[in-house]
């Protein structure tokens, strides 16, 4: 990725609409590195759910969560550690209470460094977004599933186990049929494989698979998904769909003892013309990268 590619990732509240009684997303409005934002509340406190990248996104999220919460007690949680979702936690100190799973948690301190100075290394907006920026450390971390009572309504924060990371969490909102997946899934683009061995291979094409089988079974109203337009359930159905592709496609020729670089120039082409309107194809060669690593167990 190069700054030319990428626009300025900045997190417009002024688009933030209400899906659902007392339960507002910020959307990403296609921007790259922009991920959906949640603030949602009951009747004693306010969970936001993502910080966007960086301190002046965060600084925009904070205000809108304070001005919505009009005194109630602030929370806040993330789906995973990358820094567009969790690098503005900093901002939050001292006026909110920062809660993760502890696979995130671990995420977060062993990772969360490189992967700073490697946003830092895209340089243009990106770097001046990270300016200040330190790795978070969560307030609160948990084991198993976290129930979050804001009073009057119950937040589910539930890890899901390995899938777009190590340590992926979805957050739901029983009462409303909500569900934010993070990086799980996303609309309109190739799923989002952070595949870069030797520093980073805990992607799972496979356990991701089995994550959303499991989501897409229960059915959520209305799916926030890391990055793209809202959807219903349709939106986990079709990223369990395009992973089983990726991993047949990928596991087919592989047993027919294709090499790497002809099956990723292959399956390149296929799923493109399979998929011509979706954007991310960078995201193809780590897909298989990765599925390739899986094969045979």
């Amino acid at each position: 990725m190069t700054d030319e590619q990428i626009p300025d990732p900045a997190v417009r509240i002024a688009g933030a609409q209400e899906i659902a009684p007392d339960l507002l997303v910020i959307p990403n409005q296609r921007v790259q590195l922009v991920p959906n934002i949640g603030i949602i509340g009951g009747t004693q406190a306010v969970l936001v759910v993502e910080t966007g990248i960086g301190v002046a996104n965060a600084e925009q999220v904070l205000a809108l969560a304070s001005e919505v919460a009009a005194g109630r007690r602030l929370y806040l949680t993330t789906t995973h550690f990358h820094p567009e979702h969790a690098f503005g936690a900093q901002v939050f100190a001292d006026r909110a209470t920062y809660l993760v799973n502890h696979a995130q948690a671990d995420d977060l301190k062993t990772k969360g460094p490189g992967y700073l100075e490697m946003f830092r290394g895209f340089g243009g907006a990106i770097a001046d977004r990270l300016d200040g920026v330190r790795v978070p450390t969560p307030d609160k971390v948990y084991d198993g599933g976290y129930d979050l009572d804001l009073g009057g309504r119950t937040v589910r924060l539930r890890p899901t186990g390995q899938g777009h990371t190590r340590g992926d969490q979805v957050v739901e909102v029983p009462d409303a049929g909500v569900l934010f997946t993070g990086d799980l899934a996303e609309t309109g683009q190739f799923a989002i494989f952070p595949w870069f061995p030797p520093y980073d291979t805990d992607v799972s094409g496979v356990g991701w698979l089995a994550v959303l089988d499991r989501l897409a079974a229960a059915g959520p109203r209305v799916v926030v998904p890391g990055h793209g337009d809202l959807g219903g359930p349709q939106v986990l159905a079709d990223v369990r769909d395009y992973l089983r592709e990726l991993r047949d496609e990928t596991w087919r020729r592989r047993d027919s003892a294709m090499g790497e670089d002809a099956l990723v120039a292959e399956l390149r082409a296929l799923l493109i013309e399979r998929h011509p309107e979706w954007a991310g194809r960078e995201w193809i060669e780590r897909g298989v990268g990765c599925l390739c690593a899986e094969h045979g167990g």
